[in-house]
């Protein structure tokens, strides 16, 4: 029976990687969040695959607080770059494939299509240029390595875009939420569901780099909106512009991620985002 180790499982997609687990019966699931194993402490690390010998890692660690990164920098890269050279380092000597999931703000946010993996990285917050050294640091240390960009990623579970609307909308009569910067949510149990199609049919040699969202593209105020109205809720949303809400790090205007490479690769059918984020309004 193959090993799966997932790390940072207290997070949102570790988590639905938890809730998903039980219909993959042919693997068994290690899950660890930094009480159980310490990704800063190299031989813990080494140590605990020693001792556990898990066939594939699945990277859900992450530093995300992306303002607070432009001044706790050291701890950002720490866990964002170093951790995943370690894990990186173990799975290489252990034989294990790793599967690290970055993100879309590695990009400058200025193109005009949606960005494909050939695409050149050119991240404009410190959170990005994180997030991208931990990409380099993937490839550099591991031989088997899948790199999975997602974006704008929401669930029932921890902190997140959906929840935080929810909650302000119990507070307030209205808000406002910035409207000129365009994505795509993710909805963490479908890029759960993408990860283990690739896990079972990813070949022993490979090093790729996929983009996986939902379907479709909107701003953060379309997203507001259709929480709003899928909820019934009567706290009105106002659109405004970035300059009006400003932040310690810049946000990508511009960030739709292009599909075609995972969905041929693996045949998976991405979920349009509205079917997703009413799925987990209903959920929660």
């Amino acid at each position: 029976m193959k090993k799966i180790l997932v790390t940072g499982s207290n997070g949102q997609l570790g988590s639905e990687l938890k809730n998903l687990s039980g219909e993959y019966s042919e693997y068994k699931f290690i899950f660890t969040d930094v009480e159980e194993l310490n990704l800063l402490d190299y031989f813990a690390v080494t140590e605990f695959f020693e001792k556990n010998n898990p066939d594939v890692c699945i990277n859900c660690a992450a530093y995300t607080a992306v303002d607070k990164a432009e001044e706790d920098r050291e701890q950002a890269l720490k866990i964002n770059r170093d951790a995943v050279e370690t894990l990186a380092k173990n799975c290489n000597k252990n034989g294990s494939l790793l599967v690290h999931i970055s993100t879309d703000y590695v990009f400058n946010g200025r193109n005009y299509k949606p960005y494909t993996e050939d695409d050149n990285p050119s991240p404009e917050s410190y959170y990005g240029l994180t997030k991208l050294e931990g990409e380099k640091a993937a490839f550099e240390y591991s031989a088997k390595t899948v790199i999975i960009r997602t974006s704008w990623l929401y669930s029932k579970y921890g902190n997140n875009f959906v929840k935080t609307m929810l909650r302000l909308s119990a507070e307030k009569d209205k808000i406002g939420v910035v409207a000129d910067q365009v994505g795509t949510p993710t909805y963490a149990g479908d890029l759960a569901k993408a990860i283990m199609t690739v896990v079972e049919n990813t070949d022993d040699n490979i090093k790729e780099v996929y983009h996986f969202s939902n379907e479709g593209a909107i701003s953060w105020y379309d997203f507001a909106k259709s929480i709003m109205e899928i909820k019934s809720l009567s706290c009105g949303v106002n659109p405004i512009e970035s300059k009006d809400f400003p932040a310690k790090a810049n946000r990508p205007y511009y960030s739709v991620l292009n599909k075609t490479k995972i969905k041929k690769a693996f045949g998976i059918e991405v979920p349009y985002w509205l079917d997703s984020l009413k799925k987990m309004l209903k959920e929660i």
